[in-house]
């Protein structure tokens, strides 16, 4: 509502409107976080030029004025990260929450700070060192780590030569047993031993600790060190074993993700403690009310565990994706070593195939996102359209070319499923899933419905028109046409599907009189509309001219749909980025890609994603024969799903932020490339490589699709939303998962 003051009229209305404007300016740039947004609407009829003062408003005419409406500000650390956050909002381009470059570290918050210390802070007041990680850290690792200390200490002192190494076993036995609120010190050697230990504060990138450099030949000449006999009885007796089980530990540790702080205490103890003369190390306990410490405090250690370390990224790679890329490479090695299954079954190989998917479609996204950022809007277009469907493109690819070899339908029937999957997914569970996380933080989000209408818009286009239940006419039916409820209006890759209904000819396998009578009722089995009949007349004079009449119809209409968005109608995102950074804060860009190394990388994850996606092709057909659970089932949930993880968090974490507008847009994008790019090149494929790929399917695809398409456009109606409606859709998508679990197989398989 606007102040009853500024309805009147004179020379005091511009310093009134100009106060307001600035007071609304101040509130957008001073947004804490990545994303705020802040709406004003200021009419003022007829107002003079010389009475505006400047600010965030600006004077579009005479009559009116608009301000700030709906603007969306995003502020950013540099111009890179602002470029990657505008791409967010862009039509077409792929959605991403990580950083592409490194954030200031003083812009972190404390708990992210964390997370990136070293071992090596003692703090005044640790608290009760008694907690379920700790206690986790003992069952793990903490018993069987100490008593291999006791047991080299025993060795070494059976050599009598390395009995100070034994000692320096013996302390660590009951250190690593229960390492928390104890430190590791360094203490002070005579200046002529020191120049040998020099340079041994190198920080490591991964661990987070410091670690030593090559040791000097000069050095190991020194008398009484390394040539030392009980120095080499230590190094070839004690050392190798402890080195492997603490590496052991840290790649378990590392794994676990929460207690990668036992990976940084396991890595900095063998590759700094154990490499240190026992007469350097000195361990003790800490209390509360000690002095700090004197010297070099090389291991310090409160907690075991932290929840929060799913936020930890290595070179902007988020942890879970380091860790699932050894997956790939145990996946290629194994699928294509073992061909003839001696080391493991299809079942497993399938398994591996799938799970390696997701790392590599994060990689693919990241690299995505990193060249878009850095290339102007044209490169950054080109890019998203060609490799932003890649994923699911290349195994749809494998999977038609292989049926085609095989001369086996199932794999065609497969790949729809998994459109119609990845479709329904996209529309009903991606967004219903981020409203009902989201909605348990926000009461209610709000969401620029104008944007979220455009992809509304084309997939409403590109799935089905308007429906209707009038019967088709009779007229010009071709022999055999039995009468059918049909769309009046049909559109979209449905199109072919519906034509083929009207126009086909309904053939049955089995038929029985239920009623005894001839003119009775008959229930009949494994029915379909046959197109084939008289020589393919129908099928090839009239269905496929029409599908590829809609396959290059629609990809025209996505890019009608990305030049109405990102030339001509941009003001309907109404993104503003503020150059404005808090006080002090002026930083370059550090990329954690390069465009060439994201290039480089990107091109490797597609390579990758290919001989995937073979494996998992090449496996699916024992699953696909022997299980007892409907093919339309494997396809619209495994299939369709796993690729589309990554995207999924994404949308998760955007809709904890509040902004659920990125959210609805990551399902309703991928489902408009599914119906305008993805099938399309499917069948654009078929022309030069001939599958039993038809842009015709079954009912269930075709009614699942165009009812997920009518509620998502009910439900983003009025641009707003809760848990409620967010459980409503979750709910529908898992009636339609029942719904294909129970169906019958489809004909081929």
């Amino acid at each position: 509502d606007i102040p009853k003051a500024l309805d009147s009229r004179g020379d005091s209305d511009g310093p009134r409107r100009g106060s307001l404007c600035d007071r609304h300016c101040t509130a957008l740039y001073n947004v804490q976080g990545d994303l705020g947004e802040l709406g004003c609407h200021l009419h003022r009829p007829r107002m003079p030029a010389a009475t505006s003062t400047p600010g965030c408003c600006q004077q579009h005419s005479e009559e009116v004025c608009e301000s700030c409406v709906v603007k969306t500000t995003l502020t950013a650390e540099n111009a890179v990260e602002a470029n990657k956050l505008s791409n967010n909002y862009k039509f077409g381009f792929k959605k991403w929450k990580s950083h592409v470059t490194a954030r200031p570290w003083e812009d972190r918050s404390e708990i992210v700070k964390e997370l990136y210390s070293d071992l090596n802070i003692i703090r005044g007041s640790g608290g009760s060192t008694l907690t379920c990680g700790n206690v986790l850290y003992l069952l793990l690792f903490g018993w069987w780590l100490s008593l291999l200390y006791v047991l080299v200490a025993a060795v070494m002192f059976i050599t009598l030569v390395g009995a100070p190494y034994g000692r320096l076993c013996w302390d660590l036995a009951g250190y690593f047993l229960w390492p928390f609120g104890k430190v590791i010190q360094k203490v002070e050697v005579p200046k002529s031993h020191q120049a040998c230990e020099a340079g041994t504060g190198e920080s490591s990138a991964l661990l987070g600790g410091p670690t030593p450099r090559r040791w000097r030949p000069q050095c190991w000449a020194g008398p009484g060190y390394w040539h030392h006999a009980g120095t080499v009885a230590w190094l070839c007796l004690g050392y190798p074993v402890l080195a492997l089980a603490h590496g052991l530990v840290s790649v378990g540790a590392w794994l676990l993700v929460v207690l990668i702080p036992v990976a940084k205490l396991s890595a900095r103890a063998a590759s700094r403690v154990l490499l240190l003369p026992p007469r350097r190390l000195l361990i003790r306990r800490l209390r509360m009310t000690e002095v700090p410490l004197e010297g070099e405090v090389i291991l310090c250690c409160y907690r075991a565990a932290n929840p929060y370390y799913y936020k930890y990224a290595v070179d902007g790679i988020n942890v879970f994706a380091v860790n699932l890329l050894p997956l790939v490479l145990v996946t290629l090695v194994l699928g294509y070593v073992d061909s003839h299954n001696h080391l493991s079954g299809s079942a497993v190989k399938f398994t591996l195939a799938l799970l390696s998917i997701m790392p590599l479609s994060y990689y693919i996204g990241m690299a995505i996102a990193s060249i878009s950022a850095q290339s102007n809007f044209a490169v950054g277009a080109v890019v998203n359209a060609t490799f932003g469907s890649i994923t699911e493109l290349t195994f749809y690819i494998t999977a038609l070319i292989k049926g085609s070899r095989e001369g086996n339908r199932c794999y065609a029937e497969v790949v729809k499923s998994a459109l119609t999957g990845t479709l329904v997914g996209c529309v009903l569970f991606v967004p219903g899933l981020c409203m009902v996380i989201g909605g348990i933080r926000h009461q209610e989000q709000r969401f620029n419905s104008r944007s979220a209408g455009v992809s509304s818009a084309l997939l409403f286009l590109s799935v089905g028109g308007e429906l209707g239940t009038g019967v088709s006419p009779a007229w010009g039916s071709p022999p055999g046409w039995v009468p059918t409820l049909c769309p009046s209006v049909p559109a979209g890759v449905f199109a072919p599907t519906l034509f083929s209904k009207v126009y086909g000819k309904l053939v049955c396998g089995e038929c029985h009189n239920v009623t005894q009578n001839p003119l009775g009722h008959y229930l009949c089995h494994n029915c379909h509309f046959d197109l084939m009949d008289n020589n393919g007349t129908l099928y090839y004079s009239h269905v496929q001219p029409l599908v590829y009449t809609v396959s290059l119809l629609l990809p025209a209409a996505y890019l009608i749909g990305l030049f109405f968005t990102l030339k001509t109608h941009t003001h309907i995102y109404d993104i503003h980025v503020s150059d404005c950074h808090m006080p002090g804060h002026h930083h370059s860009a550090v990329v954690h890609w390069s465009r060439w190394r994201a290039l480089l990388i990107l091109l490797l994850s597609t390579l990758c994603m290919s001989a995937c996606a073979d494996l998992a092709t090449e496996h699916i057909s024992p699953i696909l024969t022997n299980s007892t659970i409907s093919q339309y089932f494997i396809g619209v949930t495994v299939l369709a799903m796993v690729p589309e993880l990554p995207e999924i968090v994404n949308g998760i974490q955007f809709a904890l932020q509040n902004n659920l507008s990125l959210s609805i847009e990551i399902g309703n994008c991928i489902a408009v490339q599914v119906c305008m790019l993805q099938i399309p090149i499917l069948v654009l494929f078929t022309i030069f490589y001939p599958t039993n790929f038809t842009l015709v399917f079954s009912d269930l695809h075709v009614y699942a699709s165009m009812f997920s398409v009518v509620l998502m456009n009910y439900i983003f109606m009025d641009g707003k939303c809760d848990y409620f409606q967010g459980t409503v859709l979750v709910m529908v998508y898992f009636i339609l998962l029942a719904v294909y679990f129970f169906a019958p197989s489809p004909s081929g398989c």
